[in-house]
């Protein structure tokens, strides 16, 4: 995968993760009682943010201090 397909996945990835955080703040905010569905929304929001995460650390070099 060439660093501007990284750069665009990673685009696509924080999109999504932002739209789950908002459904998840939906959700909570009318009084939903699916716990279960809140659950899984909070369980893929943070498996979106360990993909970040990754593709962050691979295009960014370490920089040794």
């Amino acid at each position: 995968m060439t660093d501007e397909e990284m750069r665009k996945r990673l685009e696509l990835l924080r999109t999504e993760h932002r739209d789950l955080d908002a459904a998840i703040s939906a959700l909570t905010d009318a009084g939903s009682t699916d716990q279960l569905q809140i659950a899984r929304l909070k369980k893929r929001k943070l498996r979106l943010k360990d993909q970040i995460s990754l593709i962050e650390d691979s295009l960014l070099p370490d920089i040794i201090a």
